[in-house]
C-alpha cells in the first residue's frame, strides 16, 4: 500500500526493539496524509496485547504518526476532556496494510488541564538493559522525550489548540459521506 489516501483503512502493529510484536490494533481510518504526517482516527477499536488478551477502546481517538520523528501521538477524546498519549517510537513504516513502528517504552501522558507525566521509566530502564539499547539510541530517546515536553509546553505540533478536534471533525465528515 504505497499510495495511501484519505478514507483508507490500516491496522497498527507496535513492536519492541527485539522484534517482538507487543500490540496490534484493528483498522483505523486515514484522515490526512502527506510526506511528513499520517493522521488516523478510530473509535471502539480492538487492541490485542502481546499476551493475547484484548479489549476495546472506550473513546474516539486521533492518531498522529510521523515519517521523520521518533514519536507518535494519540489524542483521546474522553468525556472528561482531551487526553494525549505520546509514544517514544521509531518513525512509522507501512507494510502489508499496517502501520508498523518500534515502541521505546517511555510515554508522555498529557491531561486536559495541561499537566503531564512521564510514564514507564522502569520499563525503559529494564528494556534498555535486556535488549542492549546502544548509547546512541538512548540519547535519541532522551532527546525526543525532551522535544515532546517542549512541544507540549509551547502548545505546538499536535498540542496546538484544535489540532486534534479539527481532524476528529474531518473524520466525522468522512464517516457521514460513506453512509449517505
Amino acid at each position: 500500500m504505497k499510495n495511501i489516501k484519505e478514507g483508507d483503512k490500516l491496522g497498527i502493529k507496535c513492536y519492541k526493539h527485539n522484534g517482538y510484536l507487543d500490540q496490534t490494533s484493528e483498522e483505523s481510518t486515514v484522515v490526512y496524509v502527506d510526506d511528513e504526517i499520517l493522521v488516523m482516527a478510530n473509535e471502539h477499536t480492538k487492541l490485542t496485547e502481546h499476551n493475547g488478551s484484548s479489549h476495546y477502546t472506550n473513546e474516539p481517538a486521533i492518531l498522529v504518526f510521523y515519517k521523520n520523528k521518533w514519536y507518535n501521538v494519540i489524542g483521546q477524546l474522553k468525556k472528561t476532556g482531551l487526553f494525549y498519549y505520546c509514544n517514544i517510537a521509531t518513525p512509522y513504516i507501512i507494510d502489508g496494510g499496517s502501520i508498523k513502528y518500534i515502541d521505546y517504552d517511555l510515554d508522555l501522558r498529557v491531561y486536559p488541564d495541561g499537566g503531564f507525566k512521564i510514564l514507564d521509566r522502569n520499563e525503559y530502564r529494564y528494556h534498555k538493559k535486556v535488549m542492549n539499547y546502544s548509547p546512541e539510541l538512548d540519547q535519541i530517546i532522551k532527546n525526543v522525550l525532551t522535544e515532546l515536553i517542549d512541544l507540549k509546553k509551547k502548545n505546538e505540533g499536535p498540542f496546538q489548540e484544535n489540532f486534534i478536534f479539527s481532524y476528529y471533525q474531518k473524520y466525522q465528515k468522512q464517516k457521514k459521506s460513506k453512509i449517505s
